[in-house]
């Protein structure tokens, strides 16, 4: 199973390195078409079925405003927490080998999500996870599986290797016509963004303080649908009170709350990252 990164296939050891290095890796294919064309299934099924309060919760279109696509298709939040499948997918063993061998030891599962991002819609603008997980030691991790093939035309990731090695920035404000979230990280100067360019089935392995952000889906006809787990180390102590921590077998395993203020000195408020 290669690890790669930056389009350069390589072995778990050269991918753990790039990993270090860059702040993130891909593992191409990890995921075969029939598990992918499954998993959007039941994604596609759920959205059809309505809202789950506290999940997934739809909102009709603001009355004479724009249509906004978001509206009607809202990411789920911790879907993992609701349907079997998304807790599978969450708990894979294959992800779990890679994590492990990325992270040096143990992981837990703190967060699911699943975005459908259909034509039109806004991106999330540059930012990283670990303002909102708040993990404690160290960081957390995602597990980004790629759901239709991406690319920049419909709203594909961006990263800024080395950023990864920073503190987390206290963030300025998005543009709300591009993005859905609030928060915004400017590229540290003399860093520049990447794009990740992925194929149904591969999976983008970034670091928890590594910036990252999407544009809008500026297709007629291609949403760009993704699976995200989010997952911290066995020696990580404190977490945000929104995650519940549970092993990669299932188990809950509490961390405590981190009451920290984070690197605003207080939340920033609207935030709306993966939280």
């Amino acid at each position: 199973m290669a690890i790669t990164g930056r389009s350069v296939t390589a072995g778990p050891e050269a991918g753990r390195q790039r990993f270090d290095e860059d702040g993130f890796t891909v593992v191409r294919g990890l995921f075969g078409p029939e598990e992918i064309e499954e998993l959007c299934r039941e994604f596609m099924a759920l959205h059809a079925a309505g809202r789950i309060p506290g999940h997934f919760e739809p909102r009709p279109q603001q009355p004479g405003g724009p249509y906004d696509p978001l509206r009607a298709y809202p990411r789920v939040m911790h879907p993992h927490e609701v349907n079997e499948r998304a807790l599978r997918f969450l708990l894979d063993a294959r992800l779990r080998t890679l994590l492990e061998e990325l992270l040096g030891e143990e992981v837990l599962a703190a967060q699911s999500m699943f975005y459908f991002k259909p034509p039109g819609a806004r991106g999330q603008a540059l930012h990283q996870d670990n303002f909102y997980l708040r993990v404690e030691p160290g960081t957390c991790v995602a597990a980004w599986v790629a759901c239709d093939r991406i690319d920049r035309h419909n709203g594909g990731l961006q990263v800024v290797p080395g950023t990864h090695r920073m503190e987390v920035f206290c963030p300025e404000e998005a543009d709300p016509s591009l993005s859905f979230a609030r928060e915004y990280v400017p590229p540290p100067p003399g860093l520049e963004p990447v794009p990740v360019d992925m194929a149904p089935g591969d999976v983008l392995f970034f670091n928890g303080s590594l910036v990252h952000g999407s544009g809008p889906n500026r297709t007629e006809d291609r949403f760009r649908r993704s699976f995200i787990g989010h997952y911290v180390g066995r020696s990580a102590r404190r977490i945000g009170s929104w995650y519940r921590t549970i092993s990669m077998s299932g188990e809950r395993v509490p961390l405590q709350d981190n009451q920290e203020a984070g690197p605003c000195g207080t939340d920033f408020e609207g935030g709306t990252g993966p939280h």
